[in-house]
């Protein structure tokens, strides 16, 4: 876009800050974006619509900052999140750290007061030093302060988000840089593409020898997929290393459909098994962090293992126990080289696998009898095995989950069978990102979202039904309602008038949230009840939300982390 000046009887074509910042974006495919309008970005968004990218406002930052996240882990490019000063850098800053901590790439863009008042403190509308604030949680952190360098200020972000471990960046507009003008001629020649954000990082020659030699000798080998398996987009590669191999694997949450979840050498229905009794684990887009007991521990068993661990960042090796053959490069050229010699490696014993599949046969036999039960008032279990089967029917639905129990009992009964379909809680274990999650999956992927929440995991984002209404996205959300955080059944020690601290409002009516927006809402008590309404709900394609009443009784208090929520040792009196 120019705007015409007349400067010395000539008439010269300006454009400014405004369109640049559009035009970077354009320039390197980034075409939607997740934001709230206000001062001093107001402008800026209206002017991205009408040049042809999509905005997306949101009802509070944060979500948006979710939604831009989410958007980058699904597509490889940076997720766009944008915020007015201030309050709502603040906002957005809680998801940007969730991005970087996933690893997903995302630019947080927010406007900004005028540096000179703001390094001064001479008290600015919304004045912050968001630059400084923003640095501990993300990569990387920039401001742009000339119109002349906002495309390498794009550029600079763009390749930060995307490059090595992906993650947050955060890009800092001050308000006077987009009133800012120049030459239309001169601006068009700052603005670029940029090349090869994410070059391959080959793994050497020695390291990927190595790796072999720790299969070669393993008699229990295991293969862990995490996120960053599915992250990589190496689907085709990652699976032939598995069959070619014959080594069971075990995927993370957000690695499941990464193979179908019901493929044969899938050791998810043995997971305790497999993690204490392997004694070769090559680790594939995982970190031994807290989901994996950190490596160590009764988790992992009593003898020690040999680790395998292909990561693009060196420092990552060895951060909580010794990795044998640290594999460093991208994922899909690391299992590319793997794959050249994995004929070399002989095929797991007859042994291990049959001690896989009886565990196997076990635990799911055991899983089989809890979910046929029809327990009244529904369980968890109930509501699931009916997601379990309506998701199995519906492969290409993209599937949210967050809470507790939800999470927790979810994870573990409902298959996936498409790559990039589950999005839940990940590294941080966070609550709140449901709706934002659920909203960037349907807007990227264009196809049915189903967000199974906590009605407390809920309560953090669920404003964001109007969102969800507003753009007719087909987002079908499920409450799990047992009336609490954890479950509905504290008392009040004191018998006072106050209800106990993890208990909500009885009986509460989440569908009709979604009716005063408009969309659909179903009320279900039975199993049968949820599985009609969830399969109308996704059908539709319209915006939906199932309050689905559980049993109050059924939860456990921090779900499966109980060992992590410490309770007072202190005699009570």
């Amino acid at each position: 876009m120019k705007i015409s000046m007349t400067t010395d009887n000539q008439n010269t074509q300006l454009t400014d800050g405004f369109h640049l910042v559009i035009d970077a974006l354009k320039a390197n495919d980034l075409n939607t974006i997740f934001g709230l309008v206000g001062i001093p970005i107001t402008d800026l968004c209206r002017l991205a619509q009408a040049e042809g990218l999509r905005f997306i406002g949101f009802r509070h930052e944060q979500h948006a900052g979710n939604a831009a996240a989410i958007a980058g882990y699904m597509t490889q490019k940076p997720g766009i999140c944008m915020t007015v000063s201030a309050p709502g850098f603040l906002n957005g800053l809680t998801a940007l750290a969730n991005a970087t901590v996933n690893c997903f790439p995302m630019i947080l863009i927010s406007g900004s007061s005028e540096r000179e008042i703001v390094d001064l403190q001479q008290g600015d509308y919304e004045e912050m030093d968001q630059l400084n604030a923003a640095k501990p949680y993300c990569k990387a952190a920039y401001r742009i302060n000339h119109i002349e360098d906002i495309g390498i200020g794009f550029a600079r972000a763009i390749r930060a988000a995307v490059s090595g471990r992906p993650g947050g960046v955060y890009l800092d507009l001050p308000a006077q840089l987009l009133a800012q003008t120049m030459p239309a001629e001169e601006a068009k020649k700052t603005i670029f593409k940029v090349i090869d954000p994410v070059p391959r990082q080959i793994p050497a020659a020695d390291a990927v020898a190595r790796a072999l030699d720790v299969l070669k000798g393993a008699k229990r080998p295991l293969i862990l997929l995490g996120k960053g398996a599915a992250y990589a987009q190496a689907d085709k590669e990652i699976r032939d290393l598995v069959e070619k191999s014959g080594i069971p694997y075990l995927p993370m949450s957000m690695a499941k459909g990464l193979l179908p979840d019901n493929h044969p050498q899938s050791a998810s229905a043995a997971r305790s098994f497999v993690l204490a009794e392997a004694d070769a684990v090559l680790l594939i887009g995982a970190r031994l962090n807290w989901l994996l007991a950190h490596g160590k521990g009764k988790t992992w068993g009593k003898e020690p293992k040999k680790f395998i661990q292909i990561d693009i960042q060196a420092n990552e090796v060895d951060s909580n126990v010794q990795i044998a053959a640290p594999l460093i490069g991208d994922i899909g050229s690391c299992v590319g080289e793997l794959l050249k010699g994995i004929a070399s490696v002989p095929k797991p014993s007859a042994d291990w696998i049959n001690a896989i599949n009886e565990k196997k046969d076990k635990n799911m036999a055991k899983m089989a009898e809890t979910l046929a039960k029809e327990a009244n008032p529904m369980n968890f279990h109930g509501a699931l095995r009916v997601i379990r089967d309506v998701i199995k029917k519906n492969p290409d639905v993209n599937l949210v989950n967050e809470g507790a129990n939800t999470l927790d009992y979810c994870r573990a009964i409902v298959d996936m069978y498409k790559p990039r379909k589950r999005f839940d809680s990940g590294t941080w274990g966070i609550m709140g990102i449901g709706m934002g999650y659920s909203i960037g999956a349907a807007v990227i992927s264009g196809l049915p979202t189903v967000a199974v929440e906590g009605d407390s995991a809920f309560g953090f984002s669920g404003m964001e039904l109007e969102t969800v209404c507003r753009y007719n996205l087909p987002i079908t959300t499920i409450v799990f309602n047992n009336n609490g955080v954890y479950r509905g059944t504290d008392k009040n020690p004191t018998g006072g008038a106050d209800v106990a601290p993890t208990v909500f409002v009885k009986d509460a009516r989440y569908d009709k949230m979604i009716e005063a927006f408009g969309g659909v809402g179903y009320y279900v008590t039975t199993p049968a009840e949820l599985e009609a309404a969830l399969t109308e709900a996704i059908a539709a394609g319209k915006p939906a939300l199932i309050n689905a009443v559980i049993d109050e009784t059924a939860g456990t208090e921090s779900g499966r982390l109980t060992n992590l929520n410490p309770s007072t040792a202190a005699a009570k009196k």
